[in-house]
């Protein structure tokens, strides 16, 4: 009988399938069923700052309409005190998902101010999150702020975090830091335990007809895995073995799910593929994950974790730039003999 179990941000978890931040995860119902197919556990969709103070200037807007003209509007409406905003509507359904699981729930929060990431990530906690995903989510385009400054508030952050917070906390990065291997090190000393790999970042299209900028959300594919992969197994051997690391981004079958653990992953995220195949598609991942633990004769997942990291792999550089050369070389245009060099690119 293989052993699935795994151990991620310091919990014991079934198995290294992880259910990652979308918005099926919000949905009790829903969260049963991905429970019923065997996910270790779930990540909810983020909580966004914004998100809050945009309901909360809409709200004062529309109590205040006409009452620069007319005062006695003020007294047409009664005082609001019970209006949940989109935070509180969070933490309520971190309690409801709680109550009808047994899963390992991961909150997730996306701020932009220094208070926000703290008063929101303690109230995540309270409301009994069992650990805390904090989502760096921004574009570096203040060309008064350099890399250093950029990186500095980062690591202020999951600081001023991880002093408010006592629940583990993982910290999702996107792979745009400029020295990503001493990034990933300094946020582990600023109390990260563990860190998410990678972030992708949706990427604005425009309306030609309408002129307007305009969100286009295309879930991943597998190819977008390589890039997690690369990095955990160069981090894996890097980083204290206490430190957690996540795969996610083109998680889709149980062969993925080896990749990630055989480059040093703890867990192995998966939301696309739910999105598309719905939750149930968590047993086919997890029974092709056994069958091919069967098949290649190892009986634990403890086996499989960091085979083939930077560390272990009989070419280390494969994961750095010597591979750059040897992928160009490989490719063979269709019908023709011999391969193309990197002039030919």
């Amino acid at each position: 009988m293989t052993d699935l179990t795994t151990r991620y941000l310091g919990i014991d978890l079934r198995s290294p399938i992880v259910a990652s931040a979308s918005p099926l995860n919000r949905d009790a119902d829903t969260v049963a069923q991905i429970e019923a197919a065997g996910a270790a556990a779930i990540v909810l969709p983020s909580l966004f700052e914004e998100e809050i103070l945009h309901e909360e200037i809409q709200l004062t807007g529309a109590l205040e309409t006409g009452s620069g003209q007319f005062a006695e509007a003020l007294d047409y409406f009664p005082a609001i005190g019970d209006f949940a905003d989109a935070g509180e509507r969070y933490l309520a359904d971190i309690e409801r998902v709680k109550a009808r699981s047994s899963l390992p729930v991961i909150g997730s929060l996306n701020a932009t101010s220094a208070g926000g990431w703290v008063r929101y990530a303690a109230l995540i906690a309270d409301a009994g999150a069992d650990a805390l995903e904090l989502n760096l989510y921004h574009v570096a385009a203040d060309q008064q702020r350099n890399a250093a400054d950029m990186e500095g508030a980062d690591l202020d952050v999951i600081a001023a975090v991880r002093a408010e917070i006592d629940i583990p906390l993982a910290v999702k990065l996107s792979p745009y830091y400029s020295a990503m291997a001493n990034f990933a090190a300094l946020a582990v000393a600023a109390g990260a335990d563990g860190l998410v790999l990678f972030n992708r970042f949706y990427q604005p299209d425009l309306d030609l007809d309408t002129l307007d900028v305009v969100p286009r959300i295309e879930l991943s594919h597998q190819w977008e895995l390589r890039l997690p992969l690369r990095w955990v197994a160069i981090l894996r051997p890097q980083l204290d073995a206490a430190v957690s690391l996540a795969a996610t981004s083109g998680i889709a079958t149980g062969s993925d799910v080896v990749k990630a653990l055989m480059v040093g992953a703890d867990v192995a995220m998966m939301a696309s593929a739910l999105l598309r195949d719905g939750p149930g598609h968590i047993a086919t991942v997890e029974q092709q994950l056994r069958d091919w633990m069967d098949g290649h004769g190892y009986e634990s997942v403890s086996q499989i974790r960091g085979s083939a990291s930077h560390a272990t792999s009989d070419d280390p550089t494969a994961f750095e730039r010597a591979n750059y050369m040897r992928t160009l070389y490989s490719w063979t245009a269709p019908g023709e003999l011999g391969n193309f060099g990197p002039d030919h690119t």
